[in-house]
């Protein structure tokens, strides 16, 4: 079956706490839909830039996506291949940290993004790599995106963090984006050994049966080598658990996405 939709998607990839996987997701999603036939737009919208790093592209971004924000520069005019085939860069830097100081007062400043967006061509899907944190940068996200993917470790705190997340999503939505959807939650750096998890993976299951993923990804030490050699996971070693698990993410994001 040919998982095509009419239009390009454009899904944030977000969540307010660091250190969830939510850039290796964001990378290695959009590396797979690549290897699915798609052509994927990445966008970093993280001043850590650690999605461009990761990529290998962090010195051939000289024009970056802070140089968009403040209308400097057309989103075509700062894009960057990469690999696999099909996929391409709108590169950050750490000159993104002051885009929310520079961007206070100015009109729409939470539509930014959504502006940038709507003349570009050529791509099925955009997926944005947010910030950890629910800022200027989120909402310009949020605002901007169809749908937003949460990746998140099953955890003491990620209910909570959840919660947050879904009560900015329903802000956002009341407010600014009426179109703006939960696309899914991804379990991220799973471990079934770990008691805590399993008890956290059963309440996403019982309270979010339709939006949590089947795949899940577990902690792999490949998953975190991959960004030193500038590739996505699923390019530096295509056999490993995680990519595995990032190759499922991918074919279910397909079908939830055709279901649409």
């Amino acid at each position: 079956m040919e998982f095509r939709p009419v239009a390009m998607r454009t899904v944030a990839i977000a969540n307010q706490k660091g250190g969830v996987g939510k850039t290796t997701t964001a990378v290695n999603l959009a590396a797979g839909l690549a290897q699915n036939g798609k052509r994927v737009l990445l966008i970093d919208l993280d001043p850590q830039a650690n999605a461009t790093t990761g990529l290998g592209l962090g010195s051939s971004a000289t024009a970056t996506i802070y140089h968009v924000l403040l209308g400097e520069l057309p989103l075509s005019a700062v894009l960057l291949n990469a690999f696999p085939e099909g996929l391409s860069l709108a590169p950050s830097s750490p000159d993104l940290a002051g885009a929310e100081v520079e961007l206070y007062g100015r009109p729409d400043r939470e539509r930014r993004l959504q502006d940038a967006l709507a003349p570009v061509a050529g791509f099925d899907y955009a997926l944005i790599d947010c910030p950890p944190a629910l800022n200027m940068l989120t909402i310009n996200a949020l605002v901007a995106a169809d749908s937003v993917l949460i990746p998140m470790q099953c955890e003491y705190y990620a209910l909570e963090g959840l919660t947050q997340l879904l009560g900015t999503v329903r802000r956002v939505r009341a407010q600014l984006n009426p179109r703006l959807e939960v696309h899914g939650l991804l379990r991220t750096m799973f471990d079934n050994r770990n008691r805590l998890a399993s008890e956290v993976a059963l309440e996403l299951e019982r309270h979010f049966p339709d939006k949590l993923y089947q795949a899940v990804v577990p902690r792999n030490i490949r998953l975190a080598e991959a960004p030193s050699f500038g590739r996505a996971a699923l390019v530096y070693d295509p056999a490993c658990a995680g990519s595995r698990a990032y190759q499922g993410v991918a074919t279910e994001f397909l079908r939830r996405e055709w279901m649409k």
